[in-house]
């Protein structure tokens, strides 16, 4: 039988900021399952418009770009964050560039390259289980996921949350324009025509606001612990 088939996943969906990659990644550890941080991958096709200097408006040759990316996760134990190579190079820190993430925004709105990357999500779907963690985990990609989760916060908060990650990495943060860019980033990817971030049929919708990273964790545990 077809791994595809048997290898439940937890789906965990909502927009940046709200803290879905590190909750993705404990969840996965937790498990001891496999882990698909999709915005990554979004966010290396728009590394490479960037780079070279494609117009955001010809879908045909970024979509081809999405389909030929040469990348690979490494994921060392005791490690929090996957290491990320595009064509041999780690890029982990030119991808969380603010520039780079409204970039992504931007490609993952262009059907064609959602649609060329859309096989090479699935394949991460293996045994023992997936986390998925991204924008349209739930409702495109693993619709017949086992357990959903939409995970929000505020506007406000998740700007907080940002300057001070990128405070810590020593980059200069305006507040102010992270909170006017979370909000135009927001707008574009629930407005899009195509998987619009949107909570999913029947998912689980927990804001993070006022919760800490163990807290939210403990819960969506809790959640699998009563499916099995």
């Amino acid at each position: 039988m077809n791994n595809t088939t048997v290898a439940p996943v937890i789906t965990i969906d909502g927009p940046s900021g709200s803290g879905k990659g590190t909750v993705s990644r404990r969840i996965a550890s937790h498990l001891g399952w496999h882990f698909l941080d999709s915005g990554a991958l979004y966010r290396l096709v728009a590394l490479v418009v960037l780079k070279r200097q494609l117009d955001f408006l010809d879908e045909a040759s970024i979509s081809n770009a999405a389909k030929e990316l040469d990348v690979e996760f490494k994921v060392d134990t005791g490690v929090s964050e996957a290491q990320i190579l595009l064509e041999g190079r780690v890029v982990g820190d030119e991808i969380r560039s603010e520039q780079c993430g409204n970039s992504a925004s931007k490609v993952a709105a262009l059907p064609a390259v959602r649609e060329a990357l859309l096989a090479r999500q699935r394949d991460f779907r293996m045994t023992p289980g997936l986390v998925a963690d991204g924008r349209d985990m739930g409702s495109v990609v693993f619709p017949d996921a086992r357990l959903k989760i939409f995970l929000d916060a505020s506007p406000e908060e998740r700007a907080q949350r940002r300057y001070k990650q990128l405070k810590e990495k020593g980059m200069n943060a305006n507040l102010r324009d992270l909170l006017a860019e979370i909000k135009v980033r927001d707008a574009r990817d629930r407005n899009r025509s195509v998987a619009p971030l949107v909570a999913a049929p029947g998912a689980v919708l927990v804001d993070s606001t006022t919760q800490g990273i163990d807290e939210v964790v403990a819960g969506i545990l809790e959640a699998w612990s009563k499916l099995t």
